[in-house]
């Protein structure tokens, strides 16, 4: 044994997730090989299901209810981008073989799934759940073989095999760590790097569970707090976390640290570089998750933004401009009915019993708002309907609208940054529809009409970043 060698079995391992858009071209993947050899050890590597490869399955999915005719062209046409990348890029003939026939035996079980849907002209959650995990299967099989081929010692390892074991809900599952950790840590003690299909989870009945879209993040994040790593490396095609949308505002800045709770928060109020549920399960260890660009593939060691405990806090607080279009509102009305026992519990255990997700409620005397996402706003209205709430009068549904949110440390603690927030949209002649401040202690939003979602976040980006009166360069340490 080496040096090298004998420092790396003594450091913890670093679990690195690739997404679906470092996987759309021959060349992307090329990037992604090279970033793993970059490393120079052992690693744990999460993909997600090539570029487009999720959608396909979906749209397939659905086809196959009602025509069987269209399984056997889907799959031709899914087998064929996946046989353009193994011939093009593999070299060696023995591992392209394997890999084919490994690759055919696992389209086939896909096949006789999509005939099962056809048979009974229905999508059952199990069998969904099971055929949506295929992209991230087929994903990780081809790299492995293409980090075989360039000679990196690795091996496929999917969630059956490591005892990555779940709650055994189906769409939206979550890891059961007192279940997990001990197995997950044995099965990545040795050497080799292993790919590892993301997106789903294993419940304890031994059925495929996901993790709900974008969920590759969150089973490297679960890894990742299973064996202790060192960090999560999370590479995008962007730089980072930035002030504000580049698309919506023209003079974004990066953002190069951020606390989990601040990082958290942004994700859910949509900022597309984290799953929102990716650090809950590395908190309780601060191990740190980092963020690299795979334009920059030479750079492992020197990411764009890093998220841990330690951050640093800006003299004006605000440290990005983040924001959402899936929230929608479910508004209760009534004479008293924010404070009349019962009807909050009432409502909010019959949406839990039909699988619905409540994101926020805000109530008052004569209201009850339910902030929920878009495919939740008709089944909720239908479940509250069916209830017959003798104090509800008025059952209102408002969708067409857009939560704005501002995000730092400090945010409750020094006075003023509301008022600063809501006083720029309101300058631009903006009407906000609800406003909530101090459900986070890091994060203030509002909600508007999509039709101003645009200029509310320039309006608050130009007050927190473009207002020559404050020194946006001072910061301060924050643990």
């Amino acid at each position: 044994m080496n040096r090298k060698e004998a420092s790396h079995r003594k450091m913890p391992k670093i679990v690195v997730k690739f997404g679906g858009s470092n996987l759309r071209s021959q060349q992307d993947i090329e990037n992604v090989l090279t970033v793993i050899r970059n490393y120079q050890r052992p690693l744990v590597v999460v993909v997600s299901a090539f570029y487009g490869i999720t959608d396909m399955l979906e749209e397939m999915l659905f086809k196959a209810q009602h025509d069987h005719t269209t399984i056997g062209a889907n799959l031709d046409k899914l087998i064929g981008r996946k046989r353009d990348t193994i011939f093009s890029l593999i070299r060696d003939r023995d591992i392209q073989e394997e890999t084919r026939a490994l690759l055919d035996e696992r389209i086939r079980a896909l096949k006789r799934y999509l005939k099962g849907v056809n048979y009974i002209g229905e999508i059952p959650p199990f069998v969904s759940d099971m055929v949506m995990s295929f992209g991230e299967r087929l994903s990780a099989t081809i790299m492995t073989a293409l980090l075989r081929d360039r000679g990196v010692a690795c091996e496929e390892v999917t969630p059956e095999d490591i005892g990555l074991i779940t709650d055994g809900g189906f769409g939206n599952a979550e890891v059961d760590f007192d279940a997990s950790r001990e197995a997950v840590a044995q099965r990545f003690s040795g050497e080799e790097t292993a790919i590892v299909p993301g997106f789903y989870g294993i419940s304890r009945e031994g059925r495929v569970t996901l993790f709900g879209r974008g969920g590759s993040d969150y089973t490297a994040a679960s890894i990742a707090a299973c064996i202790g790593a060192g960090s999560l490396d999370i590479w995008k095609d962007v730089d980072g976390f930035q002030t504000a949308d580049p698309k919506l505002v023209a003079d974004t800045h990066g953002i190069h640290q951020l606390t989990y709770t601040e990082a958290a928060e942004l994700a859910y109020f949509g900022a597309k570089i984290l799953h929102p549920r990716t650090v809950e399960p590395l908190m309780a260890q601060r191990i740190p998750i980092r963020i690299f660009n795979i334009a920059n593939v030479e750079s492992v060691t020197t990411p764009y933004t890093i998220i841990s405990a330690n951050g640093t806090q800006k003299d004006d607080v605000i440290k990005s401009v983040s924001y959402s279009d899936d929230f929608c509102i479910l508004k209760l009305e009534g004479p008293g009915v924010g404070n009349k026992p019962g009807i909050l519990a009432k409502v909010t255990g019959e949406m839990d019993h039909k699988g619905i997700n409540i994101k926020s409620v805000i109530t008052s005397q004569t209201s009850i708002n339910f902030l929920l996402g878009l495919k939740d706003l008709e089944p909720a209205h239908q479940a509250v309907l069916g209830m017959k709430l003798t104090a509800v009068q008025n059952i209102i549904t408002e969708s067409d609208l857009s939560v704005i949110a501002a995000v730092g440390e400090g945010l409750l603690e020094k006075h003023g940054i509301a008022v600063r927030m809501f006083g720029a949209v309101s300058k631009r002649g903006i009407n906000m529809e609800i406003i909530s401040v101090g459900a986070s202690p890091v994060a203030a939003y509002f909600i508007v009409r999509q039709s101003d979602r645009n200029e509310a976040v320039r309006a608050i980006h130009a007050e927190f970043f473009n207002n020559p009166e404050v020194n946006h360069d001072t910061d301060k340490k924050h643990n």
